[in-house]
């Protein structure tokens, strides 16, 4: 099943909500960095809640990335998605693996470490919007939730979820963001509380065979769920050679000559997305005479 999401409302549009099922955008992404259990898991949740994310943009080309650094071992992650419902990201150091919780769950939390959540928001202005937040969590979800109450200050849940399988590939991964709307009444707001409280977590209900429509009709299905899209989401890269090229240009010529000197190719690989971009000798020189006219 091709992974998509959902945007609704509900209780006369109080609530505005979005769910998602990413395993096949997760999966890309632990295929491409290599990435051990709780690296997958840490990099899909942020993965899931930026594609959410994204698709509240309503310009053209607008762009938001999220920004995690932190003190953990697994060092910091990075997502940038767009209104187009497409995501990219990396973990910085990829094959972290550190111990279970005490309940056998993977420790995102002990990966991440404490730090901060960056959200900039790049709708082709100037200057973009940034937001910075100590995150309360680093399990990702909470911290996601608490960056929209404070910097926003829109109240939120943010649920995310990845389940990994026992050869490391996903076995699930998705979430939902929900967000109450100014005015939204005091009753309304109680008894969403009182409803997220009760219900299972986000791989719980993946693994019993729900979908978006189904995450969403349990937590808010009461008040009057309005289905308002549906839309596929994937990871994407828009990394090319070109683009490499420029970046290889950018760097002093005497790194350039180095490389030259040394009569092998060299391979760059994206950051994102991991695909690898060969230079061998004449292309450098190209690039060399390119930075000499500058």
């Amino acid at each position: 099943m091709q992974d998509y999401m959902i945007r609704a409302t509900a209780a006369d549009d109080s609530i505005r909500a979005f769910a998602a099922t990413t395993k096949q955008m997760v999966e890309y992404a632990r295929q491409a960095h290599d990435t051990t259990p709780v690296c997958t898991a840490a990099l899909g949740r942020l993965l899931t809640g930026g594609v959410m994310f994204g698709s509240m943009l309503k310009e053209n080309k607008a762009l938001v990335t999220l920004q995690i650094r932190s003190d953990g071992p697994a060092g910091g992650i990075t997502v940038t998605a767009d209104s187009h419902y497409h995501a990219k990201g990396y973990i910085n150091n990829p094959h972290v693996q550190i111990p279970l919780k005490a309940n056998g769950k993977l420790d995102v939390s002990g990966a991440v470490g404490k730090g901060t959540l960056t959200v900039i928001r790049d709708i082709g202005l100037k200057e973009p919007y940034v937001g910075t937040i100590n995150m309360p969590s680093s399990e990702i979800a909470e911290d996601l939730t608490y960056y929209f109450a404070e910097s926003e200050q829109i109240p939120s849940s943010v649920g995310l979820g990845v389940l990994v399988d026992r050869d490391w590939s996903v076995r699930q991964a998705g979430g939902f963001i929900l967000q109450l709307m100014p005015g939204a009444a005091d009753e309304i707001i109680d008894e969403l509380e009182k409803r997220l409280s009760s219900v299972s977590s986000v791989t719980t209900m993946l693994e019993e065979g729900k979908l978006p429509e189904d995450i969403l009709e349990e937590l808010i299905g009461s008040f009057g769920l309005q289905v308002t899209g549906k839309h596929e989401v994937s990871f994407a890269c828009n990394c090319s050679r070109d683009r490499i090229e420029r970046a290889l240009i950018s760097i002093g010529p005497g790194d350039i000559q180095e490389m030259i000197d040394d009569q092998k190719p060299i391979d760059v690989g994206c950051q994102f997305c991991g695909r690898q971009y060969r230079f061998d000798t004449d292309a450098l020189r190209r690039i060399l005479a390119i930075q000499k006219q500058k």
